[in-house]
């Protein structure tokens, strides 16, 4: 049984006072770039998927502005063959210094010669939630019964491609004995929101990571699945084999697993695995 992820701990921070501070020391820690006074060159190059897309859009500009840096962003789905994928991406040899995707997919990309063995960091826990169209009636999932009552009633299920939709199609639903009744009228969702398919009244329900539900406009985030069958996922990040500017890509990465970055970090839903 996985443990319920508490966020409410990093709520309580006053972010907007401590922050460029924090931030600015904490970039200052990871160390020069250049050495000594030399300014800082060449843009840094990142993949990240949907994830920890929130997050990481909220902490760039911070890390642009202290470490004078221009980032350059791809975003797609931590796996699959679809063609923004990461794994896509980087079969076509697209730029790029860093990745952020769920772990098991990173440690594949390893496994390939595509990511730079060791340079993995574990940045976040995420949890799974459901969100509805806005002021459609808020189904009950509060319960493993009451969530098996709710997907066996749903006109229409929409899932993402990435790691929550793989958790669903492939054992959720087996779990929860509903496989034939609710697979049938299950969407998988390819190169989107599963939350922007919602609001536009294409699914009545849709399952994503918490943190790529909350910012999308037009639905309201029901919760997230019960503990007994929740699924944690890990996004970590790594540097590219490929990478033009590995030190820069580190120096990107010890940020993200900051104590700076952590207040922007819990407010997106997710859990930071903040290094010590």
């Amino acid at each position: 049984m996985t443990k319920p992820i508490l966020f409410s701990s990093f709520r309580t921070l006053t972010r907007r006072a401590a922050l460029p501070l924090i931030a600015a020391l904490a970039l200052a820690g990871c160390g020069g770039l250049g050495g000594g006074s030399k300014p800082a060159t060449g843009d840094i190059h990142v993949m990240t998927s949907g994830g920890f897309t929130a997050a990481y859009n909220d902490l760039r500009p911070e890390f642009e502005r202290s470490s004078g840096r221009t980032v350059k962003t791809a975003y797609g789905a931590s796996m699959g063959n679809a063609d923004d994928s990461i794994p896509s991406r980087l079969a076509r040899n697209e730029p790029a210094d860093v990745v952020i995707l769920a772990r098991p997919a990173l440690d594949a990309l390893v496994a390939q010669g595509k990511v730079v063995p060791g340079s993995q960091v574990d940045l976040v826990r995420s949890a799974i939630g459901f969100a509805v169209r806005k002021g459609a009636p808020r189904p009950d999932i509060s319960s493993v019964d009451a969530l098996k009552r709710t997907l066996l009633a749903a006109p229409s299920i929409a899932y993402s491609a990435s790691a929550s939709g793989t958790y669903y199609e492939t054992e959720l639903l087996k779990r929860l004995g509903i496989e034939d009744q609710v697979k049938p009228k299950s969407r998988r969702i390819l190169s989107e929101r599963v939350g922007t398919v919602v609001a536009r009244g294409d699914a009545a329900l849709g399952l994503q990571q918490v943190s790529e539900l909350l910012p999308i406009a037009g639905i309201d985030y029901i919760g997230p699945l019960p503990a007994e069958v929740q699924q944690v996922t890990v996004f970590s990040a790594g540097v590219a084999t490929a990478s033009k500017q590995p030190d820069a890509a580190r120096q990107l990465i010890r940020y993200l697993n900051s104590p700076a970055a952590a207040p922007t970090i819990a407010k997106t839903g997710l859990e930071p695995l903040t290094a010590p």
